[in-house]
């Protein structure tokens, strides 16, 4: 994709702002109304990217208050799930399969082994790297989580057919499979 000319997006140097002029049929004093999700360009008219994001944040706030009384967060739920379908990952390993920096699953893990949810082990073979498993109490919690989850995960599927469900999921996954870097 080209990038924009400077002189398109900077400004220039010594002009004067211009005065807000009045948009068309509105005072220049009148709010602007942000649309609703799913109205004009954050509904049917919006751009993908944008309409996954918008969606992924829903769901993140929804996720976020549904675990709240349990103490997880979003995040930490992404680590638990990871580790308990991989166990033995390393910190490295969990921060590429959540989407989370390095130095945030660091902070994730040291707080869910103390908590006791899980227990670092070192690599039988390469010694300074730390494998990370869930404990019995990190599987309590990671069900408990899981629960709340699928029933949010229903409500995301109310409407559609299995078909239909099958066929989001295939292109959502195509998206991150095809959009990846080739590094």
């Amino acid at each position: 994709m080209d990038r924009k000319r400077a002189d398109i997006t900077r400004s220039q140097p010594g002009r004067k702002a211009r005065p807000r002029r009045e948009a068309a049929g509105r005072a220049a004093d009148s709010p602007v109304r942000v649309p609703a999700p799913g109205e004009g360009k954050r509904g049917e008219q919006g751009y993908l990217g944008y309409l996954l994001r918008q969606a992924h944040a829903a769901v993140r706030l929804k996720m976020e208050r549904t675990l709240a009384d349990l103490g997880v967060t979003s995040p930490q739920f992404a680590v638990l799930t990871m580790l308990n379908a991989y166990p033995g990952l390393s910190g490295a390993d969990v921060a590429r399969l959540t989407f989370l920096t390095p130095q945030t699953v660091g902070v994730i893990i040291r707080n869910l082994e103390r908590d006791g949810a899980i227990l670092m082990t070192p690599h039988p073979v390469h010694g300074r790297i730390q494998q990370w498993t869930l404990t019995a109490r990190g599987a309590t919690l990671l069900r408990a989580c899981r629960e709340r989850v699928i029933a949010l995960e229903k409500r995301l599927a109310a409407g559609l057919d299995s078909e239909a469900e099958t066929t989001i999921r295939r292109w959502l996954s195509n998206v991150a499979t095809e959009l990846q870097d080739d590094d």
